[in-house]
């Protein structure tokens, strides 16, 4: 049934109202009575609740969340069922999604995106570190708080190394916008496909829009696997040379000829703050003979 506003979870949370819903989760604002302060209540949907693999993709958030810690990460706080519907505690983030602000601005200088980009690679630096890839980096994940700090959430489709993966079910899961080539081709989810939805949302954040817009989601995906990337310079003719060549390495076709972690494209990101050049990339063999890019 559904939750109802003023209902008191575990004796100490007290729901205050609905704060969004998504494909998987209803999210309540509630207020933790002994704590004092507000939290986010994710609740998985009843239909859901009882799909055993959407119920261990849920459960695996708590998991992942809890060793990661980064202030550039949402905090989860604990796990807890509600007439068997399981529902996590997370952190409540008092600002705006990146989704939000692009909505709001277009596109961003940029000096903002560039930072952005810096916070968000130092956030799944930490959780690649942890070996969890997150498998749906996008704007609308990506919470910006007054100060300015960037949080990165919803880990729920996310996945540890060496689990069973959702991949392996030929199900493509992730936002269709910000898919890397080779999870639409059905192979797994890595760090070069976090590195490639990272270049997707800078372009975004550059040029105000997404690369790859089709009339349906699988023509979108297919776009990501066969069509040119295209330039951020077609929209922003000054854009420097080096930002394009960092989105370039982030999404290359072939996931080997991507930057190797992410730690490498953070570094690129920090020099082009810096005033410097760039590190070089080196393009595959293969590559180069079928211009795959």
């Amino acid at each position: 049934m559904p939750i109802e506003i003023g209902t008191l979870l575990e004796n100490r949370y007290k729901i205050k109202e609905l704060i969004g819903s998504g494909g998987t989760a209803d999210v309540f604002l509630a207020e933790d009575l002994i704590k004092k302060n507000d939290v986010a209540i994710k609740l998985l949907k009843d239909d859901l609740a009882k799909d055993p693999k959407f119920l261990e993709i849920f459960q695996k958030e708590v998991t992942i969340l809890s060793c990661l810690t980064s202030e550039y990460i949402v905090k989860v706080y604990g796990y807890y069922f509600y007439e068997d519907r399981p529902f996590i505690i997370n952190e409540y983030i008092k600002g705006y999604t990146l989704k939000d602000l692009l909505d709001n601005r277009g596109m961003l200088p940029a000096s903002e995106s560039v930072d952005y980009m810096i916070q968000l690679t130092e956030a799944l630096r930490t959780a690649h570190e942890k070996g969890v890839i997150h498998r749906d980096v996008k704007p609308l994940n990506v919470f910006i708080l007054k100060d300015g700090l960037l949080k990165l959430a919803d880990f729920g489709i996310a996945d540890i190394e060496a689990t069973k993966t959702i991949s392996n079910s030929k199900t493509i899961v992730g936002s269709v916008h910000y898919l890397a080539p080779e999870i639409t081709l059905g192979k797994p989810a890595s760090e070069a496909s976090d590195i490639y939805a990272c270049g997707v949302a800078f372009y975004e954040m550059l040029t105000g829009h997404v690369p790859f817009d089709k009339d349906t989601p699988i023509n979108t995906a297919l776009a990501h696997v066969h069509d040119k990337f295209p330039l951020v310079k077609t929209y922003v003719p000054n854009i420097n040379p080096d930002i394009e060549e960092i989105i370039k390495n982030c999404t290359k076709k072939n996931p080997n000829d991507r930057y190797k972690n992410v730690g490498e494209l953070y570094n690129d990101l920090c020099r082009v703050i810096n005033g410097e050049p760039i590190s070089k990339k080196k393009v595959g063999f293969f590559a180069r003979l079928f211009g795959a890019r």
